[in-house]
């Protein structure tokens, strides 16, 4: 029997492309022998499955999770190949359970949050599974998870595509949800002007000025003119300083939470693979390539 070194598990990692621990119960069941090993996770679908790993994963689904008492919340995106397998209700099912799992055992982040056990193995070997079944690689792209003694409110948009969640001092739930709802539609970057970097705020000043500069403005009024159109962009970058969606006057979203006497302590928007490539193929030529596969 040959010794499995961390030299083995490596090189049986790399020609097969399976994970770590599955790595190391293959040589183990196996005696050490690297072409047993093979077939061995060949046998269980995870070769097969970790295959398609080098596949880009840019279509999936964010899911979300609320407890009862609205004191915990999570969102988790996790990612497939088509958007024809993210609308099943097997992902969906695997998207919302990882969702309550992280609810459920706090992972501080993705690699504790794939070894944690879910329903007698981990979440990694889960997703491996799916893999091996569904035919397209899957992963887990990102996860937040909010607790407070206040209240956590999720939103939903396109079935999944965008998903906010909001931590929030005060009001009730439904005023929760609708500020979840004004992060998905207007897309804040910041809470309020205290967390916009002064690098940021100084770069925009300078591109206003030029702006400014550019129109024939004079010099004596440009500085009024930069500080106005300041504002204007607080007004699109920071959450509180946002005309709420559901009001007719352009009422600030400042002044809805002061006459409910509530306070965001913060907020997080996932849009579904955002800054993933996307692949670029049509559909012929993803069935031939399935063939050929």
């Amino acid at each position: 029997m040959a010794q499995i070194t961390a030299g083995l598990v490596k090189e049986l990692r790399e020609r097969t492309g399976a994970g770590m621990m599955d790595c190391k119960k293959a040589l183990a069941a196996t005696e050490g022998d690297m072409d047993k090993a093979i077939d061995f996770l060949r046998e269980k679908g995870l070769a097969a499955a970790a295959k398609k790993a080098g596949r880009i994963a840019a279509e999936g689904l964010v899911g979300s999770y609320i407890s009862e008492d609205a004191k915990t919340g999570v969102i988790v995106e996790i990612n497939c190949e088509t958007d024809f397998v993210a609308k099943t209700d097997e992902f969906k099912e695997l998207v919302n359970g990882i969702a309550a799992h992280v609810a459920a055992v706090k992972p501080a982040d993705n690699d504790a949050l794939l070894a944690s056990e879910l329903d007698g193995q981990t979440v990694a070997e889960l997703i491996t599974a799916k893999v091996a079944k569904i035919g397209e690689n899957i992963s887990l792209r990102r996860f937040a998870l909010y607790e407070t003694e206040g209240i956590v409110a999720t939103y939903s948009h396109a079935g999944g595509k965008i998903v906010t969640m909001v931590e929030m001092k005060g009001g009730d739930a439904v005023l929760a949800r609708d500020i979840a709802m004004q992060v998905a539609a207007a897309n804040p970057g910041y809470l309020d002007r205290t967390e916009v970097p002064t690098s940021e705020l100084e770069h925009e000043k300078q591109i206003l000025t030029e702006q400014a500069r550019n129109e024939g403005k004079p010099e004596n009024i440009i500085e009024k003119m930069v500080v106005g159109r300041i504002e204007k962009y607080y007004k699109e970058v920071c959450l509180v300083d946002q005309a709420f969606i559901k009001s007719d006057d352009g009422e600030a979203v400042s002044k809805l939470l002061k006459k409910a006497n509530a306070e965001v302590v913060r907020f997080v928007r996932f849009e579904m693979g955002e800054g993933l490539e996307k692949k670029n193929e049509d559909f012929a030529a993803e069935v031939a390539a399935q063939i050929k596969g």
